[in-house]
């Protein structure tokens, strides 16, 4: 006997249906609310975007890609990448102390809020920069890795030139309001896919959603980390007239893109905005085609760090040894980051991307009708030489190991390579200065005597293989104060590619490198 759909009613039943019937409608509407944030994020006078895929450089959208706009704390992103290259070169540790001047201490939030005189550690810094985008930290960051925050400015310009990011100017470590402080969405979709590129070891740190930091829990800004499939970072940004930005990283099914959002009207508009781009132009990304970006170790949901340090628990350590911190390695060695080549690609040993000629080439993207994607790249910039020379005369290094206490005076800096300041007599290559080839070069490192600088390349050669078959080793003698020195440099490539192609064997041998035109 069959009964009816009203027999079967309940009021259990009932209730149950239309539990269902209000969580399908708020889902609708979230659906609804999102699409219309959109559009209109897209229609916002002050908006920019772009998105890329990073294993082949190829920009999938774009829509005022290079127009000059405030980075607001995307700056951020330009001080971890000075940071995490200084944990690379062993300059710092994570645990290295990171002191709170009075100026660091006094900026504006957010902030970890530490007192002048206080330190935390480089880690707690990282965590702080990466989930509440913490502006003290940031500055202590900046101090101690440049000396002052304004030297450390121009380091983070000159990188970023270096990493081809042409149309960006720093002017402080943290993003605060800053006229002069510009970037564009191309320069910053370049950032997030170098920071991953050639840091995997710390890029995990941009998918933390929370620390602990003494008795406060910390929680991340980033709404995208967590809630969107693939997404591991990296940075959200905010000031009046910047509006709000976002760059964000997706790795999944052996694809990759980094999407911008810049000058949005509000963090749902934003983030509603992302959502879309991430969704619409992952399908379009390639599989192949180039270097697949390192995948990074994800963070625990909650990282546990000690307190920080307070100033009255320095002054009692200071009692039994007083520290002084401006003369530490990281602050007398930090002025050689400036030390960079001024012309050709930026260091092969700080980009892996198969082809530096084509990354960001909007040519090579499939064809379109859409005019957006047909936008010319800016033409490159020289960056600024002022000093370099200065900067690289103070790179010379001593035997790498990890971070030296003060009292030890190591000096050891940037990406050129150990050279043992032993002399020993070369091999197969002669021992001696030759005048120096045109066309490009790769220098590999600096030493204090020619033959060490001759050694050091006769190593070099061998673990180069057929790369360097052609190269002419030499020694260049300059001046670095009273003293000699040498720089250890490859010879005789006819052009770019060969000089790139040469420094990438001689990283994957574990040889630190980089190319320029001479």
């Amino acid at each position: 006997m069959s009964r009816s759909i009203s027999s079967v009613s309940s009021p259990r039943s009932a209730s149950f249906l239309a539990k269902v019937l209000t969580i399908l409608s708020m889902a609708i509407a979230i659906v609804a609310v999102d699409s219309v944030s959109a559009e209109a994020e897209a229609a916002n006078p002050k908006y920019a975007g772009i998105v890329v895929d990073a294993r082949t450089g190829n920009v999938l959208y774009s829509e005022n890609a290079d127009r000059l706009q405030y980075p607001a704390s995307l700056t951020k992103m330009m001080t971890l990448y000075m940071t995490f290259e200084a944990l690379e070169q062993g300059r710092i540790r994570l645990d290295t102390p990171v002191p709170f001047s009075a100026r660091a201490a006094a900026q504006a939030p957010t902030k970890l809020g530490v007192r002048a005189g206080g330190t935390i550690t480089v880690e707690q810094g990282i965590l702080g920069l990466v989930t509440l985008s913490a502006n003290d930290a940031a500055t202590a960051l900046g101090e101690l890795l440049g000396g002052s925050e304004d030297r450390f400015a121009q380091m983070m310009t000159a990188k970023a030139h270096a990493l081809g990011m042409t149309r960006t100017t720093y002017r402080n470590a943290n993003g605060l309001p800053n006229t002069a402080q510009m970037t564009t969405a191309r320069d910053q979709a370049r950032l997030g896919i170098a920071l991953r590129q050639h840091f995997p070891q710390y890029y995990g740190y941009f998918n933390t959603r929370a620390f602990k930091f003494g008795n406060r829990v910390i929680r991340s800004h980033n709404r995208l980390v967590g809630s969107v499939r693939g997404v591991d970072g990296i940075k959200t940004g905010y000031t009046r007239a910047a509006g709000f930005n976002l760059v964000s990283s997706l790795q999944v099914d052996g694809k990759s893109i980094v999407g911008v959002v810049l000058g949005g009207a509000s963090t749902p508009a934003r983030d509603a905005q992302m959502r879309r781009l991430l969704a619409d132009y992952l399908p379009k990304a390639s599989t192949s085609g180039g270097t697949y970006v390192a995948q990074s170790k994800p963070m625990p949901e909650m990282i546990e760090t000690p307190a920080p340090v307070s100033p009255a628990k320095i002054a009692q350590v200071a009692e039994k040894k007083t520290v002084a911190v401006d003369q530490s390695p990281v602050a007398a060695a930090a002025a050689a980051d400036v030390g960079l080549p001024h012309k050709g690609p930026l260091p092969d040993s700080r980009y892996q991307a198969a082809g530096t000629e084509v990354a960001y080439a909007e040519t090579a993207a499939p064809k379109t009708n859409n005019p957006l994607l047909a936008q010319p790249m800016p033409s490159p910039t020289k960056v600024k030489t002022v000093a370099i020379k200065q900067q690289e005369q103070a790179s010379i290094q001593k035997p790498a190991s990890a971070y030296v206490p003060p009292e030890q005076g190591d000096t050891s800096v940037d990406e050129l390579t150990t050279a043992s300041t032993k002399p020993a007599p070369a091999k197969d290559v002669a021992a001696r200065e030759v005048p120096q080839p045109s066309g490009w070069v790769v220098q590999i490192g600096v030493s204090s005597s020619r033959e060490a600088a001759m050694d050091l390349l006769q190593d070099a050669k061998a673990k180069g293989g057929k790369a360097l078959n052609s190269a002419k080793p030499f020694a260049v003698a300059f001046a670095n104060g009273g003293d000699q020195v040498y720089r250890a440099r490859f010879g005789g490539f006819d052009d770019q590619r060969d000089a790139v192609n040469a420094c990438k064997a001689l990283k994957k041998a574990g040889v630190k490198c980089w190319a320029a035109a001479q």
